[in-house]
């Protein structure tokens, strides 16, 4: 059966799958095998997943791997490994790959590891491969332009926090922060704001992803903060009824 997308997600610890044909999206989160690699659970997933064995039009990775951004300017593809694993270190199994973000420009540097590639490879041939930030941070920039206040944007994911800001035509902040608990999070995203120099009383704080009490704890700080409510945002669209997806993801379905 020839079906229309297919978008891998791959964190540290986990693979997530969804396909869309005709309108319809399904969802499932791959259980992950801790005793083997991910290239290894990624050849079981095939074998065990049958709809993986389908062929798609479209097969997209969002990897979640540290970003490197670099504006378009001074971006070198030559100097793209080296800048790279000087600022991250991975090891040698990586490879840096890069995608390139024209709202904001600036181009977002990542890694994936080389057998993953291959076993891709191998399976569809032809892979379209983004970091998991990329369509949240293109979201985010165009909902930038509402209103005259300064915003701050965080979104969590995979047991961390990305926290940024946009001046016009480029990130003005941009980090992640690895946070277990609402404590954490808001510890560093006062800290952002003060760098920033953000007002508590006129400017907004903007939540995303799975921490909902994060929110009452920042009022204590912010006067205006909005937690984002995917199913409220987007008109009950289907796809934000799925369980357990993440926002990154309904994205991608969202935005094309």
């Amino acid at each position: 059966m020839n079906r229309q997308r297919l978008i891998i997600r791959i964190s540290r610890d986990s693979i997530a799958l969804s396909t869309s044909d005709n309108g319809q999206v399904r969802y499932e989160r791959y259980p992950m095998n801790s005793g083997i690699s991910l290239a290894a659970n990624m050849r079981e997933a095939f074998r065990t997943q049958l709809f993986l064995q389908d062929d798609y039009e479209h097969v997209l990775v969002l990897v979640d791997s540290p970003v490197l951004t670099i504006p378009v300017a001074m971006f070198r593809e030559e100097e793209r490994d080296q800048l790279y694993h000087y600022t991250f270190t991975p090891h040698d199994q990586f490879m840096a790959m890069h995608a390139v973000l024209p709202d904001l420009n600036a181009v977002a540097v990542f890694s994936v590891q080389k057998d993953l590639r291959q076993v891709l490879a191998d399976r569809f041939g032809r892979v379209c491969y983004q970091p998991v930030m990329s369509v949240v941070w293109r979201h985010m920039y165009q909902k930038s332009f509402t209103g005259q206040h300064a915003k701050l944007y965080c979104y969590f994911h995979d047991r961390k926090m990305e926290v940024f800001a946009f001046g016009p035509n480029r990130f003005k902040f941009q980090n992640t922060y690895a946070v277990t608990t609402p404590d954490d999070a808001l510890y560093y995203v006062l800290s952002v704001w003060k760098q920033l120099g953000m007002d508590p009383q006129s400017d907004e704080l903007h939540l995303a992803g799975p921490m909902p009490e994060l929110k009452d704890r920042a009022l204590t700080f912010v006067k205006r903060v909005f937690a984002s409510n995917p199913t409220g945002e987007f008109n009950r669209a289907p796809v934000t009824l799925i369980d357990g997806m993440p926002y990154d993801t309904m994205l991608v379905y969202l935005r094309n």
